[in-house]
């Protein structure tokens, strides 16, 4: 029996695709609600694949193809900030129809969004303990938790040019929140003093950059978008809802490519 060929929704799953959205009131608004947040989780799949891509290259020192992959996931990091403004076509009294039904639940649980922020190098092994009832998804974020970040692979790809990094940089528990580093800082204000020399180590810092300035603006956006949907509200899941939140917008992953440019 010849196989029939291959259709649009075959390829893409189209039918267990679309079977996902499963609203659990009548509020038209429930709806928007879940894909818009579906769909981001897509869109994480995919940057993780690009940050492991470009950690891998940075790794093997083939700095230069690490670009695409760090390039395009500043390109999802775009379009996952953009999502919020059709999300806050949802008002105030359109989603307290159904947000009872959401019990507990909340992004704060994201465990992608929190493997992102561990491959970065925004590390805390707390938010380990909401995956307790998903193995495969704990195991990916102890994964990431385990790995040097991104940040560090960096970092080492500048001490692999000579740069002076301190033993202790390299050596660090890479399970542990980085902390900024005065060497650092000057090893790579070095790179920037001297963009010919340091040419490809260069490119890269401002492809970091890309990352964490789009971080912080879809940290800001997520802000905007909850103040006016819920104004001042616990968020679902115990959160602190926009306390919260506000209190993330100034997180940097890459914090000496960011104080370094005082000293230029």
């Amino acid at each position: 029996m010849t196989e029939a060929p291959m259709t649009y929704a075959r390829y893409l799953a189209l039918d267990d695709l679309l079977a996902c959205q499963q609203p659990r009131s009548d509020c038209d608004d429930e709806m928007l609600f879940i894909i818009i947040h579906q769909t981001k989780e897509l869109w994480l799949k995919q940057a993780i694949r690009e940050l492991k891509l470009a950690a891998s290259q940075v790794e093997s020192g083939a700095l230069v193809p690490a670009y695409k992959a760090l390039a395009r996931f500043s390109r999802i990091q775009a379009v996952l900030t953009l999502s919020w403004d059709v999300l806050a076509t949802m008002t105030p009294s359109d989603y307290t129809r159904f947000r009872d039904v959401l019990g507990p639940s909340s992004g704060f649980q994201s465990d992608q969004f929190r493997t992102i922020e561990y491959m970065l190098g925004l590390k805390d092994a707390r938010f380990l303990a909401y995956q307790d009832d998903r193995p495969a998804a704990k195991a990916a974020m102890q994964a990431a938790l385990d790995a040097p970040s991104l940040w560090d692979l960096a970092i080492r790809a500048a001490a692999r040019a000579g740069l002076p990094i301190p033993a202790d940089v390299l050596k660090r528990d890479v399970t542990q929140p980085y902390a900024a580093n005065p060497a650092v800082e000057a090893a790579f204000l070095t790179v920037y003093q001297q963009p010919e020399t340091y040419w490809e180590l260069y490119q890269l810092a401002e492809k970091l950059v890309d990352i964490d300035d789009a971080m912080a603006t879809w940290r800001h956006k997520h802000v905007l978008t909850v103040s006016r949907v819920i104004g001042g509200k616990m968020g679902t899941g115990g959160t602190a809802g926009v306390g919260y939140l506000q209190s993330t917008v100034g997180k940097r992953a890459f914090p000496e490519l960011w104080s370094l440019r005082t000293a230029l």
